[in-house]
């Protein structure tokens, strides 16, 4: 038999946000596909790895868990040190981790707020995307992809106008690598889930809640809102050997949710 489409064997990912949602589930995916992974997490979120570990190790593949901090360069290097160690290589980084605060009125939003989501969103992934670029260009190929949202590239999102803007932001970033780095072997893309049920969208402090998840189901046009798991797919795709022509990308995966509008 041939190879299986999306195959990610003898591949290494490594993956940020990956103790819980999106994160999480790629994790799982990925090692079903194949690959070996390194699971970027920040254990003041308060959840626990392990059972991602063992899902990893249950389709027959290494999983090596990092505590990571996107927010400083030197967690981040360390993460890609740890992972080169352990490997010697990496082909894709998922810069995943991300975080949702609500806002007061736009004028009340203070620096440490704003800063803050700013260094985690964007920042974070582009100091993740830094260090594995040139291990990236000294194999001749990588997978950089990011997770972005519809909420500040294709729409707004009241209360919310610092992840917004963080969002908006990953679009330049992925586009200019995309150009930058293709004629190394390094595609850039991203993925932009709509509403998504995961443990930050569940958060009705600062995200819908259960009451917000179950109107957004009933207002898309495929009347659901997303899995993690309609994500992850996404991602396989993009860190995949077959999306090689596809760079600068940007992947909206929300029902149809953003081309409705308010019909």
């Amino acid at each position: 038999m041939g190879q299986e489409l999306l195959s990610l064997e003898n591949q290494v990912a490594v993956i940020t946000g990956a103790a819980s949602g999106i994160g999480a589930e790629t994790a799982s995916l990925f090692a079903s596909a194949g690959a070996d992974v390194v699971l970027g997490s920040y254990r003041a979120d308060g959840y626990d790895i392990t059972p991602v570990v063992e899902k990893v190790e249950s389709c027959g593949q290494r999983a090596v868990v990092v505590e990571l901090d996107v927010r400083r360069s030197e967690s981040v290097d360390s993460m890609v040190a740890e992972a080169m160690s352990a490997f010697g290589r990496i082909d894709i980084m998922v810069a995943n981790a991300g975080i949702a605060r609500r806002e007061d009125l736009p004028e009340r939003v203070n620096d440490a707020a704003w800063e803050t989501t700013i260094d985690v969103n964007l920042s974070g992934v582009w100091r993740c995307f830094r260090a594995a670029i040139p291990h990236m260009r000294t194999a001749g190929y990588g997978r950089l992809v990011a997770t972005t949202s519809v909420s500040g590239p294709l729409q707004a999102w009241v209360g919310h106008s610092a992840y917004a803007a963080s969002k908006a932001g990953l679009i330049g970033l992925v586009g200019t690598l995309a150009v930058e780095l293709g004629s190394a072997g390094i595609t850039c893309n991203a993925i932009a889930p709509g509403v998504v049920e995961s443990p930050q969208s569940l958060d009705q402090v600062n995200s819908l809640g259960p009451q917000g998840l179950a109107e957004q189901a009933r207002t898309n046009p495929v009347r659901r809102i997303g899995t993690c798991r309609d994500v992850a797919v996404g991602l396989l795709y993009l860190a995949s050997a077959e999306s090689g022509f596809v760079n600068g990308h940007v992947l909206v995966m929300d029902g149809g949710m953003w081309l409705a509008g308010s019909e």
